[in-house]
């Protein structure tokens, strides 16, 4: 079946590869909706998705996986009262739907009452759902991925003979869709849904010294677009994660110090992540954050702000509604420091007695920027600004507690001294509290980096506790 792009569509389902056309999505959606309706529920919300893609991996020139992925699935969510039930289904027969939602309605008969449980506040809602440019298809061949993978690998191993394996390299093409509706007290309410596409390139090469049981050191690069001819060249995407691992060859362990530490800026984006979860709604209803009770208090320096924009063209993190079809809007988050608001779906917000932020699902294109960045703060300049200290390139583990805040993992990088690097240094573990870390936040460069849906250059933190040999 062949679909003509259109307002209503927004894909063209052969030009996709999708199975499901747009108004198949909604047939199917009405019709879980309409049986709940017949069951009794007083309201509900179903959701069609459907996605698909290509994965090829290939290592030392040779292929190692082809990979097709297709998946589907049609959820509902069953009100029954203050009671709620959910279940999904991948079978789209109309046997299966009933059945369901059925059980959906089930579910909801026997569970405790939540009287802040329910679809979100109809004035939230969504009344306009611009194109934001999110669905670019990528018609590409397992061959054709294999060369782009081939290519990728072989400027890695080319760029210097001490490049003498990989963990491989990869390329990945994926879109998706999906629809969404909700039914109130047996009417029609949010109706909405979009196509989006998400494509990857990475290597992992690996550097090795002459002789036997020699250093080896092992990093990293990819590239990631909704666009797949905004992605890096392969060849420039080797040639960096080969010079990643030559620079960390001859690494050191350090004496336990305590130093100002730089975070490189993709790692940087980590320290963002752990300032949206500690406000998130989630975690305040739950009291299990560091930074319970915050609105309105300093949270960064003053020379910082945080600024969320859901409408980006092409970005990552962009979308016209959230997970529940509330409105989403631009915002400042932090301003001059000062935390101007939450990240909150509509139960978190009833919990916490305030408005849904249109966050549920998460976080929409964040940008931390710092009102003393020049445009010359490269990383070059952000060493300068660090002096002697510790540039930190790699975290491993998962020693964060977003209670108490408290942070430690391990790392590896590069000692600084005087401006410039001295020696790369691993086996280390870098130590201190998320609430010290964001307020001793001294610099940000302007060596932006976008992961995923965070936006942010290098960060130099004052004092942490750098425990080594």
């Amino acid at each position: 079946m062949q679909n003509t792009p259109s307002a209503e569509n927004g894909f063209a389902t052969a030009q996709s590869g999708f199975t499901y056309s747009r108004s198949q999505f909604e047939n199917l959606v009405d019709s879980a909706l309409a049986h709940a309706k017949k069951l009794g529920a007083t309201d509900a919300g179903a959701n069609a998705s459907e996605g698909c893609g290509l994965s090829v991996s290939v290592r030392m020139g040779a292929l190692e996986t082809v990979e097709r992925n297709r998946d589907k699935s049609l959820g509902i969510t069953v009100y029954a009262g203050a009671r709620r039930g959910n279940a999904s289904t991948s079978d789209f027969s109309p046997l299966a739907i009933e059945q369901t939602v059925q059980a959906a309605y089930d579910i909801a008969r026997f569970t405790a009452e939540d009287p802040l449980a329910g679809l979100p506040d109809l004035d939230d809602v969504v009344r306009e759902q611009p194109d934001l440019d999110l669905f670019h298809p990528w018609a590409l061949t397992p061959e054709a991925a294999a060369d782009l993978a081939l290519a990728c690998e072989a400027a890695a191993l080319q760029t210097h003979k001490r490049i003498t394996n990989t963990e491989g390299a990869g390329v990945s093409a994926q879109q998706s869709h999906f629809f969404s509706a909700h039914m109130r007290a047996g009417q029609a309410g949010f109706r909405g849904g979009y196509a989006s596409s998400r494509h990857s390139l990475s290597v992992a090469p690996i550097a090795a010294l002459p002789g036997k049981n020699a250093e080896m050191q092992r990093d990293a690069w990819y590239s990631s677009m909704r666009h797949p001819a905004q992605l890096a060249s392969p060849q420039a995407i080797g040639r960096y994660a080969a010079e990643r691992a030559l620079s960390r060859l001859h690494s050191r362990k350090l004496p336990t110090t305590t130093c100002p530490v730089l975070f490189e800026s993709p790692l940087a984006a980590g320290l963002l992540g752990a300032l949206v979860q500690a406000v998130s709604g989630g975690a305040l209803y739950r009291k299990s954050t560091f930074l319970l009770d915050s609105l309105g208090k300093q949270v960064l320096p003053k020379h910082m702000d945080l600024h969320e924009d859901p409408f980006v063209p092409r970005g990552k993190g962009s979308s016209p509604f959230d997970d529940e079809g509330v409105q989403c809007h631009a915002r400042q988050v932090v301003s001059a420091g000062r935390l101007e608001g939450y990240f909150l779906s509509s139960y978190s917000a009833r919990k916490l007695g305030m408005k849904t932020t249109g966050n549920a699902g998460g976080s929409h294109n964040l940008t931390l920027t710092s009102r003393q960045t020049r445009p010359g703060d490269d990383l070059d300049a952000m060493l300068k600004k660090l002096g002697t200290g510790l540039l930190v390139v790699e975290l491993m583990g998962q020693g964060v507690n977003y209670v108490t805040g408290d942070y430690s993992r391990g790392a590896s990088g590069f000692w600084v001294e005087r401006g410039e690097i001295a020696f790369p240094v691993q086996e280390i573990t870098i130590a201190g509290n998320l609430k010290d870390m964001l307020l001793g936040i001294e610099a940000v460069g302007a060596d932006a980096y976008n992961y995923g849906a965070k936006t942010v250059g290098s960060i130099l933190v004052n004092r942490m506790k750098v425990a080594g040999s």
